[in-house]
């Protein structure tokens, strides 16, 4: 089996980011940093993804990138009927017991090919999860919401799997208002937005 940096995996990709993290410290972001990560293996377990199910966490410094394995009994449904509304919650009950070290969330899932070598994981799909992550729709969306994180997915991640509706998955609560550029391509994002839906259980903000 070729093992070279040449040859594509493919991943479920979660990336992360923390909100306005710049206006702490270095010693608070040095905190949040070590919560963050404690937050997403409790977040990814709540989906049944342990870590022989992903490859270790890419760091972003004020975020984090999660790629996951292909597996059948971890289809991409449960990232967004479990895996984002258990980080949701765990944001909250972080925020009540560590008020002082409150944070939320920029969340953006995708799925593709990616490539890594000794030094991290990289590739055209890595970069498409980092500009929804750091899209501006994103950011407005979170500072215009009270919830404790805000979810953007990829025209790939629609899809094949918010379009069809699948249970937990209420498809009329994503709006196509990402707009991001890579290289010379223009792509489109989906921002959750429940408001716009129907009330289902599964994801919520």
């Amino acid at each position: 089996m070729d093992t070279s940096a040449d040859v594509p995996r493919h991943r479920a990709i979660v990336a992360v980011d923390i909100e306005d993290s710049t206006k702490r410290t270095n010693s608070v972001r040095t905190r949040l940093r070590t919560v963050l990560f404690e937050l997403l293996d409790e977040a990814l377990a709540a989906g049944g993804i342990g870590r022989k199910h992903r490859d270790p966490f890419v760091d972003r410094g004020d975020g984090a990138l999660c790629l996951i394995r292909p597996f059948d009994q971890l289809p991409k449904t449960l990232l967004l009927t479990t895996v984002v509304p258990a980080l949701a919650v765990l944001l909250e009950k972080h925020a009540e017991s560590r008020p002082e070290l409150a944070f939320r969330l920029r969340v953006a899932v995708h799925a593709g090919e990616v490539h890594r070598d000794s030094r991290a994981s990289y590739g055209e799909d890595v970069d498409i999860a980092c500009r929804l992550v750091d899209a501006p729709e994103l950011k407005r969306r979170l500072r215009e919401t009270t919830a404790p994180l805000a979810l953007a997915v990829s025209q790939e991640i629609h899809r094949a799997v918010v379009r069809h509706g699948y249970p937990g998955i209420d498809r009329a609560a994503f709006t196509q208002a990402v707009h991001i550029k890579l290289g010379e391509e223009r792509l489109r994002g989906w921002l959750y937005t429940p408001e716009a839906g129907e009330p289902e259980e599964g994801l919520t903000a």
